[in-house]
């Protein structure tokens, strides 16, 4: 086959092939949809400008020295996102990443993205209903699944899910049962636990183990979580002589809970907290973990299965390497700071080569609904590229390739995979 035959199989392929996403933290709208207070489903124009990324870029245009942080977060959305818009769309060319995934998208929408004023987006997006609007982004973005983010210690999401008959039950969105602080903040997290009518002890004493494990396993069901994720920092580390009941509630309640259900345990590693406080979401960076723990979980628990991202680019060649060792880790995505096509390339280049088509390329990781349309966009022609390339290397070694090999590969790397390590 030709490079412009493979080049226009691919595309037909990766452009029609329908994405499961992995890991969002979207929401149906029985969570509730903004601008609504507490709202979980966050979509919109003030919102997409308003994103965390974007609020970053901008004081970096805007400091802090001229307009001070409690004065932004003072402001209304509306003012923040006016703000935002002037400066980083209007007044300078928005060649950033995020800013080019504002403009993407309000194009793929039918919306001119060269206006100088919020206004008529504004006027469009309250003319939709947030129901019939989920689709409509999801046709476009051509996702047949949403991965949500439940946080079971966040009081508020957890009273949803106690109060709203048949919260979880929207065919279009999967849930996640995220549990952060019994890893990171075991005695608090315990602390919780107890009102919450479990005999939870930072000690383990009692029914400490039988307890926790009871609550896993409630929420688990009652989600019909298809995964368990946790955030974890750069300084995480399997065994950890400095935190030895983290190590005691990883072997003796998360992985057998886990092992008996049938799930994996994702692990997003390398996210440093609020390195700047003032911008909030937006104060996050990045650091270099440590791979060799993510080796020890899959040798030491080999019944378990573990879905892997690392934020730093350092770590992504050696979480690679270590994939090929154990088939019980699946890497996935592109995160966070990595989420930039001519990183998404070079990482997406090297997991073909090192795996074959046994990961997952990428997920939207989409806060924002309507993310979920340039993160899917921008992905999907760096994926096609580095596809195309590998095609041609294939075919220099006399192998054939044919549309079917593509189009099967393309279903692997955008929903089966993942799909099948789930075992949905």
């Amino acid at each position: 086959m030709s490079r412009k035959n493979i080049e226009q199989q691919v595309t037909k392929a990766v452009w029609s092939q329908p994405v499961s996403d992995l890991h969002t933290h979207s929401y149906p709208p029985k969570f509730g949809a903004s601008p609504a207070p507490g709202a979980l489903l966050l979509w919109g124009i003030d919102e997409l400008v308003t994103y965390h990324y974007l609020i970053a870029e901008v004081f970096r245009v805007v400091p802090a020295t001229k307009l001070p942080y409690d004065k932004f977060w003072a402001m209304r959305k509306q003012e923040q996102a006016d703000h935002i818009w002037k400066h980083l769309f209007v007044g300078r060319t928005p060649i950033g990443e995020a800013c080019r995934g504002v403009l993407t998208t309000l194009e793929r929408l039918g919306l001119d993205p060269n206006e100088k004023s919020l206004k008529p987006y504004r006027k469009w997006f309250a003319r939709q209903d947030p129901d019939k609007y989920i689709d409509k982004v999801m046709t476009v973005a051509n996702v047949d699944l949403i991965t949500m983010t439940n946080p079971v210690f966040d009081d508020h999401e957890r009273g949803l899910w106690e109060k709203v008959p048949g919260i979880g039950q929207d065919p279009r969105f999967a849930a996640v049962l995220r549990i952060d602080p019994l890893l990171r903040n075991w005695s608090g997290a315990c602390g919780k636990l107890w009102t919450w009518g479990y005999q939870a002890r930072p000690d383990f004493s009692g029914r400490t183990v039988d307890e926790v494990r009871r609550f896993l396993a409630y929420w688990l069901d009652k989600m019909k979580a298809v995964y368990v994720a946790m955030s974890l920092p750069p300084e995480f580390r399997y065994p950890d002589p400095n935190n030895p009941a983290g190590d005691r509630f990883i072997r003796e309640i998360l992985m057998p809970v886990l092992a008996e259900g049938r799930r994996p345990w994702a692990m997003m590693i390398g996210a440093r907290l609020r390195v700047n406080p003032g911008l909030q979401d937006g104060g996050d960076s990045v650091g270099s973990a440590d791979v060799m723990s993510v080796v020890n979980l899959c040798r030491d628990f080999p019944q378990n299965k573990f879905m892997v991202t690392m934020l730093a680019r350092e770590n992504q060649h050696e979480l690679a390497a270590s994939a090929r060792k154990f088939g019980n880790l699946l890497p996935f995505g592109c995160w966070w700071f990595l989420n930039n096509p001519s990183l998404v390339q070079e990482v997406t280049r090297m997991r073909l080569e090192l795996l074959g088509t046994t990961f997952v390329p990428q997920h939207s990781d989409a806060r924002i609904l309507d993310q979920l349309i340039y993160k899917w966009e921008h992905s999907r022609r760096v994926i096609a590229k580095v596809l195309a390339d590998k095609y041609v290397d294939l075919e220099q070694s006399g192998f054939k390739v044919t549309a079917k090999h593509i189009r099967a590969d393309v279903a692997l790397l955008l929903r089966d995979n993942y799909r099948e390590f789930i075992g949905r």
